[in-house]
């Protein structure tokens, strides 16, 4: 068969391709529960086509899984979602995305591996969600900082009301977002390494 004149594609698009001049790669996990916007934010900041493994959700999640508050929802990511934001022409950022539902959980140990750190992003309108993600960074030692999601009818608590609920030291960076904007994305990824920069720096 004669490929001369086919539309195939073969390999990374352009757009896609590492950069020649990358030199350094970090890594750092978005996690939450179900349905608080993690795949949303990969997708609007990653600069390339991100990779997602979102599949329909069928009948097999019913009685399983905790989709209150968010019952319109019909996919879920079931292995992780991928993107990469080029730091500096020499640093490259890896953005890991974790399912969300409990039964994918036993996914996170690979993801944690090697990670510098996390965003955990929330929905005010379901806290309780993110109780024991926040306990599973803890355990293992992976700084974190907490980005609120914004969704239009959830309730608006003040930083240190949520700080209490989550049990969280006053160090962990509290941070409102829109996961569906790159700059608020951005944002919060900008927090997340300037807290890391400041467990790296010892004071005095």
């Amino acid at each position: 068969m004669d490929f001369r004149n086919s539309d195939t594609i073969t390999g990374p698009r352009t757009e896609d391709v590492l950069p020649t001049t990358a030199t350094a790669a970090v890594k750092v996990v978005i996690v939450g529960g179900f349905g608080v916007g993690k795949t949303t934010m990969v997708g609007s900041v990653s600069e390339i086509r991100p990779l997602t493994t979102e599949e329909t959700m069928t009948q097999a999640g019913v009685g399983v899984d905790d989709n209150a508050g968010v019952e319109s929802k019909t996919s879920t990511t079931v292995a992780m979602d991928f993107g990469r934001i080029s730091l500096s022409e020499e640093l490259i950022l890896y953005l890991f995305g974790t399912p969300g539902q409990e039964r994918f959980w036993f996914l996170w140990n690979g993801l944690f591996e090697g990670a510098l750190g996390a965003v955990v992003l929330l929905d005010t309108r379901r806290l309780q969600v993110s109780f024991d993600v926040i306990g599973r960074l803890e355990e293992r030692g992976v700084p974190f900082v907490v980005a609120v999601n914004t969704f239009p009818d959830a309730p608006n608590h003040p930083v240190e009301a949520l700080r209490n609920a989550l049990d969280l030291p006053e160090e962990v960076p509290i941070i409102d977002c829109d996961a569906r904007l790159r700059t608020s994305s951005r944002d919060v990824l900008m927090a997340l390494m300037r807290y890391l920069h400041s467990l790296a720096v010892p004071l005095g």
